[in-house]
């Protein structure tokens, strides 16, 4: 059975973005030198020009949603990287993102079927403002992974029946290596994010124990994993091998890793996809400047057919966009080269390559 995905990595609807949605939270954030999540609407107008507002609900998505309807995925994935709530708790850590729930129809603008959790941003206000998520997201008909009210819930895989009556399970896991607190694993009588504690053998072999216990025959299953710091290129070693042994020991399908604001190298590991890091897909990030050379403006939407008899890959592409007035464009083909150029250099270690399709289409390549 053939199964298409949308895969995208960090979703950000928060902060300046909430602000140009119909039901903005109160702008006031904690930030050392912000105090309004406004002034990140002004930047990314100052960078290129007036933003309507209120915006519909569409709005972020721009030219992505034309795309991810064109292609019909059977599931679509992101890592929502917010708080969805008005809690006031803000967590002392600097920088705290959260959208009103009443914003919670951009999601649904997208029909995202999942939103994995387990990252450093989701209790950003608090428990109340987990719970109050974890709320909103079930109330719009959004499945959750990564974190929950307790130990059990936060471990419990997300569940997408698929048209063709399959399934597509999806983990999700937070590491301390993209900065998620140990202080926020969830425990059996509190809520929390489904904690990755390291990548050592002993962590991997439990992990597969766990996922070969909910898993069925013709499941496709998924490690959505937020792990590693937020710039460069590199993937350590220890990564590597985590992610291989969760395809060899617990024929994980798809390693969906995501939590460097830009795309990083791409491996197909025994016919199975591993996503190093995904990159920022939406967010308010624009205007704001010292990262050029990674070029953080421009995102990549991943769409994946995996054949489940027998499991293997069947294709990879990536549509290029870029973040502009706090919207999804599609890139110009320059834009996609360079993304090209970055992918093929990174995936050199990895055996893969990629290939332009015309415009700001990539395909994935491997040997």
């Amino acid at each position: 059975m053939l199964v298409k995905l949308f895969l995208s990595g960090d979703v950000m609807t928060g902060r300046g973005v909430d602000q140009i949605l119909p039901q903005p939270c109160d702008p006031i954030i904690h930030e050392p030198a912000v105090a309004s999540a406004r002034e990140y609407v002004a930047l990314a107008e100052a960078a290129n020009g007036p933003i309507p507002r209120p915006v519909d609900f569409a709005y972020v998505w721009g030219d992505a949603l034309a795309e991810i309807e064109a292609r019909s995925p059977d599931a679509r994935i992101v890592n929502l990287e917010t708080s969805v709530t008005t809690s006031e708790e803000a967590a002392p850590k600097g920088i705290n993102y959260r959208m009103n729930p009443a914003n919670v129809r951009c999601l649904q603008a997208a029909r995202v079927d999942c939103c994995a959790l387990a990252n450093n941003h989701v209790l950003d206000w608090g428990a109340a403002g987990l719970m109050e998520t974890l709320e909103s997201l079930h109330r719009a008909g959004i499945a959750v992974a990564g974190a929950g009210r307790t130990a059990d819930e936060a471990e419990r895989p997300a569940v997408v029946e698929t048209p063709a009556g399959g399934r597509v399970l999806v983990f999700a896991y937070g590491s301390p290596t993209s900065g998620v607190p140990a202080e926020w694993r969830a425990s059996p009588g509190a809520p929390g994010v489904n904690y990755l504690p390291d990548f050592s053998a002993e962590t991997a072999r439990a992990v597969c124990e766990h996922m070969s216990r909910r898993r069925q025959p013709g499941d496709l299953c998924i490690a959505s994993i937020h792990w590693g710091g937020n710039w460069g290129y590199e993937v350590p070693e220890e990564q590597r091998r985590f992610a291989h042994r969760l395809i060899d020991e617990g024929g994980v399908d798809i390693v969906h890793g995501h939590s460097s604001h830009h795309v990083k190298g791409i491996e197909v590991h025994r016919e199975r996809l591993v996503l190093y890091g995904c990159g920022d897909f939406i967010n308010d990030y624009e205007g704001i400047g010292g990262y050029e050379e990674f070029q953080p403006h421009l995102a990549l939407a991943y769409f994946v057919s995996f054949d489940n008899d027998p499991p293997r890959l069947t294709e990879v592409h990536m549509v290029s966009f870029r973040r502009r007035r706090m919207r999804l464009e599609r890139a110009a083909p320059a834009e996609a080269e360079w993304l090209g150029t970055v992918l093929n250099r990174e995936g050199m270690p990895f055996g893969t390559s990629v290939a332009s399709l015309g415009g700001s289409v990539l395909e994935l390549r491997w040997r």
